[in-house]
């Protein structure tokens, strides 16, 4: 067995953090000869869950916190996190839900929305996604062009919108303009808006069983 420097392999692994292949690469070995060196010690090795954390850590952001915020922007990311209490899809790894989803039928909540993603979020563009919630009996194009609108997301950003067939006459005005969800596929966006959230909650002294709804947590 080729011998290797036990405590730069123990350094390399449990606090770099680094993968097996990158160890060998470090010291210029095949990965099976780390593989087997830290068999042959008794070292333990990450499980699949701990290496998923690890890679995941390491994914870059696809958006940039905006640091240093003035009296405004402070009142706009409070505005875009209960937004996002109140509207928005809570991360569960059991259904996937791993997406920032906001959904909505008021333009302007919708539009509040986007300002805060925009400015204080400051996310890639070209990632945000529409999904258009409607009924047959309403017209298409003129409410992707609606929303187009309102959202300024470019219209190849709309994905195939659901339209609902058992449409009821009651129903006819209840969503002038349908409904939307605002999408942006980012994990990391997801998990920090939920922190915001537990922040905001804590730092005023909202918690379960203070008159706060259990299934309103996160």
């Amino acid at each position: 067995m080729v011998n290797l420097p036990l405590n730069l392999v123990k350094n390399l692994y449990y606090k770099e953090k680094l993968s097996t292949i990158e160890i060998a690469k470090r010291l210029r070995v095949t990965p099976w000869i780390v593989i087997r060196y830290m068999k042959k010690l008794d070292l333990p090795r990450r499980t699949l869950k701990e290496t998923n954390q690890i890679v995941f850590a390491r994914k870059p952001k696809s958006f940039d916190i905006k640091q240093n915020l003035s009296q405004k922007e402070e009142k706009l990311k409070t505005a875009g996190i209960m937004l996002y209490w109140a509207e928005g899809s809570k991360m569960n790894s059991e259904k996937r839900i791993l997406t920032v989803d906001f959904t909505n039928s008021n333009p302007l909540m919708v539009k509040l929305f986007l300002k805060f993603l925009r400015r204080i979020c400051r996310v890639d563009e070209k990632r945000l996604r529409v999904l258009l919630y409607c009924y047959n009996d309403q017209n298409i194009e003129y409410l992707k062009k609606f929303w187009h609108k309102i959202t300024n997301i470019n219209l190849k950003q709309f994905t195939k919108p659901y339209i609902r067939k058992d449409f009821l006459p009651e129903k006819s005005g209840k969503m002038k303009y349908g409904l939307v969800h605002i999408r942006y596929c980012d994990k990391k966006l997801l998990i920090q808006i939920g922190d915001w959230i537990k922040q905001y909650l804590k730092e005023n002294s909202i918690r379960v069983g203070a008159g706060v709804d259990k299934r309103s947590s996160l």
